[in-house]
């Protein structure tokens, strides 16, 4: 039996440029903000509403075009990032994304503010594939990931507290201002990617364990399955996560106020302190892919239980629940593209995953609204589409129980 390896890693990676802490400082910067629009969606969803006039359906499609965009610049990115200096990326892609910005601040009619926010988001993906690329070529990816979810916690409950004080100019502002900020820091980006040779052949015959071959053996077909179990996975947190506040607000079962909703958001968001404690000692235990199977079971368990009607109790356990098991599934996925990939090349293709399910998820949503069958639907679909993930994943996890084992509990 033979397995080529097309991306298969080094499993002693030796320090490069990306491991410097500048290197290192600027690119965890920089994907901090090209999350930023992703991580604060519900309360920029509730702005477009209150402040623009959007109904709920026009709030999923132009939340669903920024993250698209996204995840169309992370696309451009993966294909293009080997030719190209990542420092002219940054600069055109940040350029791309204030422009944008700045446009929304005089054009706020629908069909304007939609096709702004697909440029916006495309500049954005470019910025932030570049920055998780960055990440990702360090010589331990998975820490760097790791040290990536814990800021996020901190950065997101930053957003969500600061972002509903602010007027809709004042959220753009926001936005313009943190880009522009990593500019005069582009220096510390290296410029090219290390050099590394990636095609791999292994004869699995000729060995019983991995530890005379310095690569591990990883077939091709492992990396493409998680973006793909990843794209399902962020269409339900991207309708989850566009429509959970105005759902809420929504509801004739709540008695909650806005307000209310809000500061759950927050605090939900330091609850994702404790979920990337929690999975990284799961992961050292069991590996990273049972507890993935269990937390995506467990996420739909959450979401589908508001398909019911929303309380003030259900809507407290399920935005703190699906924010700590959210940081669970990014902890399991972006660490097993860290396992298998050395390139960078799918770490790249990462926030492309991310967005395209953040554009099909909203876009769904918002048509099962205008279908008429309301929020129920939207939890429905919502819990559906994480199955999916997690079904992708079981078949995967069981194959490679057959063949490689080591790779399938791989931690």
């Amino acid at each position: 039996m033979t397995v080529i390896a097309d991306n298969a890693p080094l499993l002693n990676r030796h320090e490069t440029v990306f491991d410097g802490w500048r290197s290192f400082g600027i690119s965890l910067y920089m994907a901090l903000v090209g999350y930023s629009v992703m991580v604060s969606i519900p309360v920029i969803s509730t702005a477009w509403v209150n402040l623009l006039g959007f109904t709920e359906v026009e709030v999923g499609r132009v939340a669903g075009a920024d993250l698209g965009g996204l995840s169309l610049g992370a696309l451009v990115t993966a294909a293009i990032i080997t030719r190209f200096n990542r420092r002219h990326l940054i600069l055109v892609s940040a350029s791309i994304a204030i422009i944008a910005n700045s446009l929304c601040l005089t054009f706020v009619e629908y069909e304007q503010v939609l096709w702004l926010r697909v440029l916006a988001g495309f500049g954005s993906g470019i910025f932030t594939a570049v920055s998780i690329a960055g990440l990702g070529a360090t010589s331990r990816p998975a820490r760097a990931f790791n040290i990536m979810l814990f800021a996020f916690a901190f950065s997101q409950a930053g957003e969500l507290y600061l972002l509903p004080m602010l007027s809709m100019n004042g959220i753009y502002f926001f936005l313009i201002a943190s880009i522009a900020i990593s500019l005069p820091f582009i220096s510390w980006v290296p410029p090219h990617a290390v050099e590394r040779g990636l095609d791999v052949e292994i004869e699995l015959e000729e060995a019983n364990d991995f530890k005379q071959f310095d690569h591990l053996p990883v077939p091709s077909y492992v990396p493409w399955l998680v973006l793909t179990a990843m794209l399902f996975t962020y269409i339900n947190i991207g309708a989850y996560w566009t429509y959970i506040e105005l759902a809420a607000a929504d509801s004739t079962i709540s008695v909650a106020d806005s307000d209310w909703v809000s500061s759950i958001l927050v605090w939900a968001s330091l609850s994702s302190l404790l979920g990337c404690l929690i999975a990284t000692v799961l992961s050292n235990r069991f590996g990273l892919a049972r507890p993935l199977l269990v937390t995506l079971i467990l996420q739909s368990a959450i979401v589908i239980m508001l398909a019911g009607g929303i309380s003030n109790t259900n809507v407290t356990i399920s935005i703190f629940m699906f924010n700590c098991l959210w940081i669970f599934i990014d902890v399991y996925q972006m660490a097993t593209i860290a396992n298998v990939d050395y390139s960078g090349r799918f770490a790249a293709l990462m926030p492309g995953a991310q967005g395209l399910g953040q554009i099909i998820g909203p876009n769904v949503a918002a048509s099962i609204l205008g279908f008429g069958f309301g929020y129920s639907g939207v939890f429905i679909m919502c819990a559906c589409a994480s199955m999916t993930g997690m079904a992708i994943y079981l078949g995967m996890y069981m194959k490679l129980r057959k063949t490689i084992p080591a790779l399938a509990d791989a931690s």
